[in-house]
């Protein structure tokens, strides 16, 4: 393991600027070779070496020692990690319908900002992602945007009203990865056991927004000393964990592909533990606000703590990480979720829910190996290549062939959170004022800069 370099004064950045300007002006075959870097690539490489780069896609992973081709442009990058590209599972988007919110545009910006070459955006616009229609302008736009590459993810329930299944087949057929009615629950156990069973035919996995809205109610945060103490109405831990154990004994009944969202609590984890040693296809995602902070962070930050599920207490916190560390929790997903800065002041109890994450999911997911709680190759796996797999992504990985989308990090870069210098329209972050360590140098898409970090990011 290497400790990155403070100074980044050594990267050509001009070079690679020029690689793109050749490749659209019509060379046919041209190569780049990032040189000297700390190259991880989970199953594949760990240790020093050279990315090469030629015509979109990776050509290879050598030695220092291997001499580059005449021909290729160079671009020096030693001190530096180089990784595959980031993959979000969980990110909201909110266009079409939400545009005061965020854009496909300033999303996808606020991606490759934060090392994410990959995400899969929610249905929850308006209209709601639950026909090919809407599929196709997402996929439009984010082709027009030109930063991070997007996978949209389908509504089980037309417009999420969890009472009539979508076409899931006609979904598949437009594009959809996964199928979600995220943010609202499904609460009638026959529509989700059909879903499952549908979702199983079609071969699509199922994100599941686990709430009992019969036990949150109009609570605003965890149910516990904080909550009581504040005098908030409350959401208690049963009501994700009921709701997992209903569709872990669906997708068991149905052999449905099921993946958890959003994992919160010591009981969740307890409960994919259980059903990933049963044999069952479950998977789960962690966010890193619910990692990182407790249900203690609503007394200073109140509104932009305040998320669903909320943040609950230490010991589910600690549990989450055991649960990555063990492996029982398969990926680090944002759960971006960004609101309007007058939406966020109207108080614990009307403000909705939602921080935005994708410009501080890694340094915080750093955070993590600093602190000896998992290995960088671990951080780096849930990040890349697992969530990559679980939804059958290309990328998530160095191997030749793969598209070159990858990032290069600074593991020593120190920088302070300032919302007003984030790329997403969204300002909604409970990590404002942070001084987190590592950041992302230069994201590649498709061998293309499409993000370059400078002083006056």
């Amino acid at each position: 393991m290497i400790s990155a370099r403070r100074e980044v004064s050594h990267m050509s950045v001009n070079r690679p600027e020029r690689t793109v300007n050749r490749r659209q002006t019509g060379t046919e075959s041209f190569l780049l070779i990032l040189m000297a870097g700390w190259v991880l690539d989970p199953g594949r490489w760990n240790g020093y070496g050279n990315v090469w780069i030629k015509n979109g896609v990776i050509e290879a992973v050598v030695s220092p020692d291997v001499c580059p081709p005449r021909h290729a442009e160079c671009l020096d990058v030693r001190g530096m990690l180089i990784v595959p590209g980031l993959v979000d599972l969980h990110v909201h988007l909110r266009e079409p319908g939400y545009e005061y919110k965020e854009t496909i545009a300033t999303g996808t910006d606020a991606a490759v900002a934060g090392g994410f070459t990959s995400i899969c955006c929610m249905p929850n616009t308006n209209p709601v992602n639950d026909e090919s229609t809407v599929t196709h302008f997402i996929r439009r736009k984010s082709g027009k945007a030109g930063r991070a590459k997007v996978y949209p993810v389908g509504a089980i329930t037309k417009g999420s009203m969890g009472r009539e299944l979508t076409d899931f087949r006609a979904l598949k057929e437009a594009s959809c990865v996964a199928l979600s009615d995220d943010g609202r629950p499904v609460m009638d156990d026959d529509i989700m056991q059909r879903a499952m069973h549908l979702a199983a035919e079609v071969d699509l996995p199922v994100i599941d927004h686990c709430e009992d809205i019969n036990l949150s109610g109009c609570g605003c945060m965890n149910d516990g000393p904080v909550s009581r103490a504040l005098g908030l109405r409350a959401i208690p831990a049963a009501a994700e964990e009921r709701m997992v154990k209903r569709d872990i004994m669906l997708a068991r009944e149905t052999g449905a592909r099921l993946h958890i969202a959003h994992v919160s609590t010591e009981g969740t984890v307890a409960a994919v533990r259980r059903a990933k040693a049963e044999g069952l296809t479950v998977t789960a995602e962690v966010s890193p606000h619910h990692f990182t902070l407790t249900d203690e962070a609503i007394r200073e930050q109140g509104v932009n703590a305040k998320m669903n599920p909320p943040l609950r207490s230490e010991r589910d916190r600690t549990a989450l990480i055991e649960g990555l560390a063990d492996g029982t929790l398969d990926a680090i997903a944002t759960d971006h979720a960004p609101h309007a800065e007058y939406e966020k002041q109207w108080g614990m109890d009307r403000a909705p829910f939602g921080v935005v994450g994708l410009e501080t999911a890694l340094a915080l997911t750093l955070r993590l190996v600093e602190q000896g709680t998992l290995s960088l190759n671990q951080a780096v796996q849930y990040l890349t290549s697992t969530p990559a797999r679980l939804f059958g992504l290309p990328g998530g990985t160095l191997a030749p062939g793969a598209p070159a989308d990858l990032v290069v990090v600074d593991r020593a870069r120190e920088w302070v959170v300032d919302p007003e210098q984030f790329r997403s329209k969204g300002r909604n972050t409970p990590f404002a004022g942070w001084q987190l360590r590592g950041r992302a140098m230069l994201t590649f898409v498709d061998g293309q800069i499409r993000y370059q970090w400078s002083s006056s990011s």
